[in-house]
């Protein structure tokens, strides 16, 4: 991700680093003076209102931190685009209903919030079918909203192709014989690298 990111920021490095790998963010950051932070994450919890901050004040950098990908003023307009073009290449019918699956938490609301924030912004669109939002590690379970709204589209709300995406997921429809599509997740669209670089130019 960063690689194409870079492609779409004329003269800005960019580099990456993950929270996961011991060390990373730490070399990442004496590679660089004052560098902008950009969270690949889909909320603003946890990792990005403590452990980021935390981690960053350990290393002694004075990096500013931006914000999460999944609170950026562009992606609803992205989510709009790749559930109209879901409907239409897949041929659901236009009062099939969409679920918005995301990770949700047991220890921060912020998780939890973020999907459901997103969800209202996009019903606001008055040619937005009805959406429903699923979690996986809390309630409404991706299982049970699949089972009562078994047809239209689920789009997995992730950045990443991890494990909630190729095994929980497919898993849960499956469990609940979900008749309808299951798109790609939201981060791995083609546009996402330029919403990136341009969340980073306003930075």
């Amino acid at each position: 991700m960063a690689e194409k990111v870079a492609a779409q920021s004329s003269g800005r490095s960019i580099d990456a680093a993950t929270l996961a790998n011991p060390g990373a963010l730490e070399a990442a950051l004496a590679r660089h003076e004052n560098p902008l932070i950009y969270p690949y994450f889909m909320a603003q919890g946890w990792f990005t209102k403590t452990e980021l901050p935390r981690r960053l004040a350990a290393a002694g950098s004075d990096a500013r931190q931006l914000d999460p990908f999944g609170v950026d003023p562009a992606l609803p307009d992205l989510l709009t685009k790749v559930i109209f073009e879901a409907r239409e290449s897949e041929n659901v019918p236009t009062d099939s209903p969409v679920i918005l699956v995301a990770h949700g938490s047991k220890i921060s609301r912020k998780s939890r919030n973020s999907v459901y924030d997103m969800a209202e912004t996009l019903v606001r669109n008055p040619l937005m079918p009805e959406i429903h939002v699923a979690l996986i590690e809390e309630p409404p379970y991706l299982e049970d909203v699949a089972r009562a709204h078994p047809d239209g589209v689920c789009l997995p709300f992730f950045a990443l192709r991890a494990g909630h995406v190729t095994g929980d997921i497919p898993q849960a429809l499956q469990a609940a014989s979900y008749r309808g599509s299951l798109l790609p997740e939201i981060g791995a669209h083609r546009e996402v690298p330029v919403l990136i670089a341009q969340a980073i130019s306003r930075g």
